[in-house]
């Protein structure tokens, strides 16, 4: 597992900013223009965050631009709604892009060079079946067999692929392929195939074309018709960069350029989106914004903001060969930037009633509170004080060790923000369990009045009278195993989901919560990050767990 970040203040130029600036100093381009192009088929996950973070802070970097263009090829796995939630996510993380594109803008075009390569005997119509076609490839040792298709005339050709875009033939019956090399080392440049049979409506063009061309020929023209100056894709895509090369040249085109980086490898996470939306569909997770889910709505359901996104992808860096990078790492991206910014408010998840024996009945007391820590001089909340509390009853141990500093038999503790409180008393039921605490407060320690006198322990608690009862969703990892790409090919990855990956809880909370409009993920002081779910009533709250307060992650 590879967790080796760069942490240094002054970090050298990734590989992609040494190419741009030696573009820029050459004279080469006089600006640049990037692109991020998503095929509307899904959901965008934590992986293209970090392609969307790359692409447009790049282009921001060097005074450039950028274009969001759909992929959009296959009618059959496409839909608006993913062109909607795609952009919306994009705008979540702070970007705006130059101009919106659809490959499918480009389809005319297209469809000219296709013509213009059959005339140029480039390119053919092949009868063969998807089985015959690949069959026919040969492997890396082998070279590949010629179609008998392959050398039909230009003319009966262009007349076939007329006939192809007219609707005369059925899907699969026929394609159109280029005509390369079919004993060429790389098996990409075995006459593949340009064109296929889909009878489908496009969300898009509608019913206008009943043909649609394939990624390797689509992507780089469509990189050429918008000046794209730095195409930068995944390195799976590395093997595919001479043939997108060699439709350019052929073609004689602008010269865009592609450029590979390792994609995002997370531990306990999958990224594939035909499994992200087998999830789904199988009802495994409540949607595609289930918060276990590393879409960037889930994780926005869940409470991670746009700034350690883009910390996380600063982190990581731009690498040249796969890595594996822990989880904890995001975590901990996601507390750096919470912790600053969010505001606190005490919580209770597992209630111990305290009864105050010396408080005056009916009496509230309300103390001023820091909403932020990390801000003194900010605004506070009011924090109710009663004669009845709750604590956690994780905060309080009858047969405590010597250095056990929370509540005990004969033992202080300072309710936070408010007065020492002593245990003077354990109520227990019928069957031996603790059910409540009688404690005495000392009233001389009130915070800025009296005599200040210090104990080790402070715990949180609420004032039954004013508590809110809140729905608690408590996240952990989706699957049980951390390296999820290398499971053995006899096992179904969903065979490692974790039946611990949502546990529902109630808390109780004090009353300024429900008063938060800060927007993002709060804390719940001592316990962790929380953030409000889109399900929430005024009646009903609910809080997504977004992160803990600590965890073990190193640099």
């Amino acid at each position: 597992m590879d967790t080796n970040v760069n942490n240094s203040e002054e970090r050298k130029l990734n590989f992609l900013e040494e190419i741009i600036e030696k573009d820029l100093a050459d004279g080469k381009f006089k600006s640049i223009l990037t692109r991020f192009p998503p095929e509307p088929n899904g959901y965008l996950h934590l992986g293209h965050a970090k392609s969307i973070c790359l692409n447009f802070g790049l282009a921001q970097k060097y005074g450039g631009k950028t274009n969001l263009r759909f992929d959009d090829t296959n009618p059959v796995k496409e839909d608006t709604e993913y062109v909607d939630s795609i952009k919306e996510d994009i705008h979540w993380l702070g970007f705006d892009w130059e101009a919106e594109r659809y490959a499918s803008d480009y389809f005319d075009q297209l469809y000219e060079w296709a013509e213009k390569m059959i005339k140029e005997g480039l390119a053919y119509v092949d009868d063969q079946t998807q089985e015959e076609i690949s069959e026919g490839r040969g492997t890396v040792q082998t070279p590949g067999k010629e179609s008998p298709w392959r050398n039909r005339s230009v003319e009966e050709n262009l007349k076939l692929f007329r006939e192809m875009r007219d609707g005369k033939y059925a899907d699969g019956e026929k394609v159109l392929r280029a005509k390369i090399d079919m004993a060429h080392p790389n098996m990409m440049f075995r006459d593949p195939i340009m064109y296929r049979i889909k009878h489908a409506s496009h969300h898009r063009t509608g019913d206008k074309w009943c043909i649609y061309p394939m990624y390797d020929y689509t992507h780089g023209q469509c990189d050429s018709i918008e000046n794209i100056t730095h195409s930068i894709c995944t390195l799976e895509f590395d093997v595919h960069r001479p043939l997108y090369d060699w439709f350019i040249n052929t073609l004689g085109i602008f010269p865009s350029h592609q450029y590979e980086f390792a994609r995002l490898n997370l531990t306990y996470t999958v990224m594939s989106k035909r499994k992200l939306l087998e999830l789904v569909q199988k009802g495994l997770v409540s949607g595609w914004d289930d918060p276990r889910m590393p879409t960037l709505c889930g994780v926005r359901r869940r409470g991670y903001t746009p700034e350690s996104l883009k910390m996380f992808a600063d982190k990581i860096g731009v690498a040249k060969r796969e890595q594996l990078i822990d989880l904890q790492l995001l975590e901990w991206c996601v507390r750096q930037d919470l912790n600053e910014r969010s505001n606190r408010y005490m919580v209770v998840s597992d209630p111990l009633k305290v009864t105050i024996t010396n408080w005056e009945k009916g009496k509230v007391e309300w103390f001023n509170a820091p909403l932020n820590p990390a801000d003194p001089e900010g605004p506070c909340r009011k924090v109710p004080f009663t004669g009845e509390l709750y604590i956690d009853r994780a905060d309080f141990m009858e047969d405590a060790p010597a250095k056990y500093f929370r509540l005990k038999p004969g033992g202080e503790v300072r309710l936070k923000y408010t007065y020492i409180a002593k245990c003077e008393e354990v109520i227990k039921d019928a069957a031996g369990n603790v059910v409540e605490l009688k404690c005495t407060i000392d009233p001389s320690t009130k915070p800025g009045a009296g005599e200040w006198r210090s104990v080790k322990g402070t715990i949180h608690w609420v004032s039954i009278e004013h508590a809110k009862e809140l729905e608690l969703r408590i996240y952990d990892k989706l699957f049980t195993e951390p390296e999820m790409g290398n499971i053995p090919e006899d096992k179904d990855y969903k065979d490692f989901l974790n039946p611990q990956s949502l546990v529902l809880g109630k808390g109780y909370a004090e009353p300024a919560l429900l008063e938060d409009q800060s927007g993002i993920a709060v804390q719940f002081e001592r316990v962790g990050y929380f953030f409000k779910d889109p399900d929430s009533t005024p009646d009903h709250p609910v809080y997504n767990k977004t992160t803990a307060l600590k965890d073990s992650f190193k640099f």
